[in-house]
């Protein structure tokens, strides 16, 4: 991961969809989206078993937000992946972030082979207090 290349990213990003956000707030994803939000971000719920989570209406798919999308957070299992960076790339997201733990080497292969810079196997909300509020004299 290219630090100052994604620290650049985390300034200029405002929209964030969070496929896979559950509205259990003892679950990662609710944790991260909460910090995310704390942070700023405008944040759009991805998931079509809940019709809203943190105050915010929820969408079966990508391609229902109605807001160019700057970055795609996925809570999903890797076989999940494939599908939703096609939807992403459909949609013009230029950013993916796979959470901990998911990691899918072909989809990440095809992002990039179209333009999308991708992350997997982290947690954005890690990296992102890491990057983003770490003092330079540490």
């Amino acid at each position: 991961m290219d630090d100052v290349k994604w620290k650049s990213h985390f300034s200029t990003i405002r929209t964030i969809a969070v496929v896979g956000l559950s509205d259990n707030p003892d679950r990662d994803s609710y944790r991260v989206a909460s910090y995310l939000l704390q942070q700023g971000y405008e944040i759009f719920p991805v998931n079509p078993t809940v019709s809203s989570v943190l105050s915010r209406k929820a969408y079966a798919s990508l391609s229902d937000i109605p807001k160019k999308i700057d970055l795609v957070d996925v809570f999903r299992r890797a076989d999940a992946v494939p599908a939703i960076v096609h939807e992403a790339i459909a949609i013009g997201v230029t950013r993916i972030w796979l959470q901990l733990g998911v990691v899918h080497q072909v989809a990440e292969a095809y992002a990039r082979a179209h333009g999308v810079e991708i992350i997997s196997d982290h947690c954005i909300k890690i990296e992102h207090h890491r990057m983003m509020h770490s003092s330079p004299f540490a």
